[in-house]
């Protein structure tokens, strides 16, 4: 991705005053003074991932697995990102697996990895392809999956107003593309009821 310079904050304040100037309120009216000031440090929260690399959060590995081979899980993470088509949020949840090749990453590091591609504009379908290929490239593992499920606020807040519909995208690498029976053996570790 190529870098682009930021604007600085009193850029960023202005542009935000111009938006509610342009949606027709007062940016000087008392109860908007510093929503300008607000929305800076939000988008500096929302869109945090652009300053981490995500090959960097793999970087640790452990190669003492103790025998330890088949796939490691993450289910049902909740991710919160925006859509760089309208830059509103689109919220839901990732289920990440990889199949170890002698290697593995701590979980947390699969979560961190998450958020860092969630937290810039995006489309679900190239975050899919993100996660999964940086897991691959990093980890060289024998197989990743990635499963998005997520609602889209520019379907069910604005546009068609479809407020039940769900987008899901999935990544196959390795054993959960090769191997039939890896896809449904996920599928059904992603189902287990979390009272097992």
């Amino acid at each position: 991705m190529k870098k682009t310079s930021r604007p600085s904050v009193k850029q960023a304040e202005d542009a935000v005053r111009t938006l509610i100037a342009w949606a027709g309120d007062n940016p000087d009216r008392e109860g908007l003074l510093e929503t300008p000031k607000r929305v800076v440090n939000a988008y500096r929260e929302f869109f945090a991932g652009y300053d981490a690399n995500p090959e960097e959060i793999l970087g640790k590995t452990f190669e003492e697995v103790e025998g330890y081979d088949d796939m490691v899980l993450l289910k049902d993470m909740r991710l919160e990102s925006h859509c760089e088509h309208h830059m509103v949020p689109f919220l839901g949840k990732a289920h990440i697996a990889y199949f170890p090749n002698k290697r593995i990453v701590g979980i947390s590091k699969i979560a961190r990895l998450l958020d860092v591609f969630a937290k810039r504009l995006q489309t679900q379908e190239i975050m899919t392809s993100q996660i999964a290929d940086t897991i691959n490239k990093v980890l060289k593992p024998k197989g990743v999956a990635v499963i998005i499920d997520a609602k889209h606020q520019c379907m069910t807040t604005r546009g068609i107003h479809k407020i039940n519909t769900s987008t899901v995208t999935k990544k196959m690498i390795g054993l959960f593309k090769s191997d039939p029976k890896m896809e449904e053996k996920l599928m059904a570790m992603i189902n287990l009821s979390s009272a097992c």
